[in-house]
């Protein structure tokens, strides 16, 4: 009963943290599309795919390693897989760092021509190799369930990053003018994008240096038995891993590639991905959902009623999932000022993107199937698939429809995978879903945001105010078919006491 405690309390923190992080990056986007150029911004989001696609591969998935080979106290000392994991993940990152640092002239001109300032790449390097070093010692206290401190070390760096962005942008620009003596021994006029990475690498460093005390205090050991079984073990989850993050960022790397216009490639990406960012209220949502279901998976994977009880849960998810989606798209004449005015031309990806990411996490919350019966080797495969259908729609219609083409991707792939994983999940691990409850809330999503969007109302708080009688029309259906009143709890006792 204390370890289920424990467990329950650590995801709590570890759910809570990753979210309320997300979140404060997410509000940053109000500054920053403000503070940058469409360009810029578009820069911004392409150089920190590339960051995300590489530290996927100079981690090498050696964070799960850690915990496979540790947890077997019997064999291991868990100690020297620590030292173990942790030399092998410094040695990729250093050949990395001298390799990029080295040859970067030299194709720099192939990948962005003259768009990106090769101290901009310089910086991105080296946050991308802290944070790849880091990755082990933060495994390492999760391993050690120093959750706390886990959750601490992340909200310092976010807070550190959106404080530093808020003094360079913001502050800086206001002292510049009225007194720019002040600042001007490290003031740069129009380098607001190189103060963003400059904001983020001063918090990588901070973070990391926190990190210090846990990587002394024991004597390091290179155990290479362990360390050929380390690679072989992860080098699957490599292939599973980059699969997973180009289905998230593969638009941004490809885009100024294949886009029509090379001139204005990355202003477009910049529209697209500072719109993209509203539809990620739609994934802070599931990621809430996610920390909360993924134990209540196993935990109540023994009970005879588990099976219906997965059943249920997902038919809510749908249900809130889709008025997330409503609520999204029928205030976004308010929600849009989240990005400034400049990056409006692509508003009309978000309920694409909405749907696109509803569509995924309904998948995720499916993939229980394999999860229980240990074939997650079913999950590389989805990943994969996915993949392949997210770069063959982006690089074919990329030149054609631009950014559009981005969205319809995610929509398709996530949208496929998502219906494979349950045809082939009622194969393996048989669950009867409430699927006329769930398409009858979904008929009714479409057709009120359909009403919505071909009523011609010009009035901007007129056409919300017809959307919230529309929205109402959702939540009342809700009340009366799936959700009574009577049965949500303390409603319950004050209806009864009427």
């Amino acid at each position: 009963m204390a370890e289920t405690k424990s467990l329950i309390k650590d995801s709590a923190i570890y759910g809570g943290t990753t979210i309320l992080v997300r979140m404060i990056n997410w509000l940053m986007t109000f500054l920053l599309t403000r503070a940058l150029t469409p360009a810029d911004f578009g820069l911004m989001s392409n150089l920190y795919a590339y960051a995300a696609l590489a530290i996927v591969l100079l981690t090498f998935g050696m964070e799960t390693g850690f915990f496979r080979f540790a947890s077997q106290k019997d064999k291991y000392n868990p100690k020297t897989v620590f030292s173990t994991v942790l030399i092998i993940v410094t040695a990729i990152i250093l050949v990395a760092f001298v390799v990029f640092q080295v040859f970067l002239p030299d194709i720099r001109p192939y990948i962005w021509e003259d768009n990106a300032p090769e101290i901009y790449i310089r910086f991105v390097i080296i946050i991308l190799c802290l944070d790849s070093f880091s990755a082990i010692p933060f495994a390492y206290l999760r391993y050690q369930k120093k959750a706390k401190k886990f959750g601490s070390l992340k909200l310092l760096f976010v807070i550190l990053y959106a404080g530093f962005c808020i003094f360079f942008l913001v502050i800086c620009p206001w002292i510049n003018k009225y007194q720019p003596q002040l600042i001007s021994w490290f003031w740069i006029e129009d380098f607001e994008l190189g103060y963003v990475f400059v904001s983020n690498l001063i918090a990588t460093t901070i973070e990391n240096l926190c990190l210090v005390p846990d990587l002394t205090g024991f004597k390091y050991k290179f155990d290479k038995s362990l360390a050929v079984k380390l690679l072989r073990y992860c080098f699957p989850l490599v292939l599973m891993g980059v699969a997973g993050i180009s289905n998230q960022v593969f638009d941004k790397i490809i885009f100024p590639f294949i886009y029509g216009d090379s001139s204005m490639a990355f202003d477009e990406l910049g529209i697209y991905s500072a719109c993209f960012k509203i539809a990620l209220i739609m994934i802070m949502f599931t990621q809430a959902f996610r920390y909360a279901y993924e134990p209540f998976i196993f935990e109540k994977s023994k009970d005879t009623d588990a099976k219906q009880s997965y059943a249920d849960v997902m038919k809510y998810f749908v249900i809130f999932g889709l008025l997330i989606f409503l609520g999204v798209v029928f205030y976004l004449d308010i929600i849009k000022y989240f990005i400034d005015e400049e990056y409006f031309g692509a508003l009309g990806i978000v309920p694409v993107a909405l749907l696109g990411e509803l569509f995924f996490a309904i998948y995720a919350n499916l993939s229980l199937w394999y999860k229980l019966n240990d074939k997650t080797h079913w999950g590389a495969v989805f990943s994969i698939l996915a993949c392949i259908i997210i770069v063959l729609i982006n690089v074919i219609f990329i030149p054609v429809y631009g950014y559009w083409a981005c969205a319809w991707a995610v929509f398709v792939g996530n949208g496929f995978i998502m219906l494979l994983s349950y045809f082939i999940g009622q194969r393996e691990y048989p669950v009867k879903y409430d699927l006329k409850t769930i398409g009858i809330y979904s008929c009714l999503a479409m057709v009120l945001y359909a009403i919505s969007y071909f009523v011609p109302i010009e009035n901007e708080w007129a056409h919300m105010g017809f959307n919230t009688l529309l929205i109402a029309v959702y939540i009342l259906f809700l009340l009366k078919r799936d959700l009574p009143l009577k049965e949500i709890p303390y409603l319950n006792r004050f209806i009864n006491k009427q």
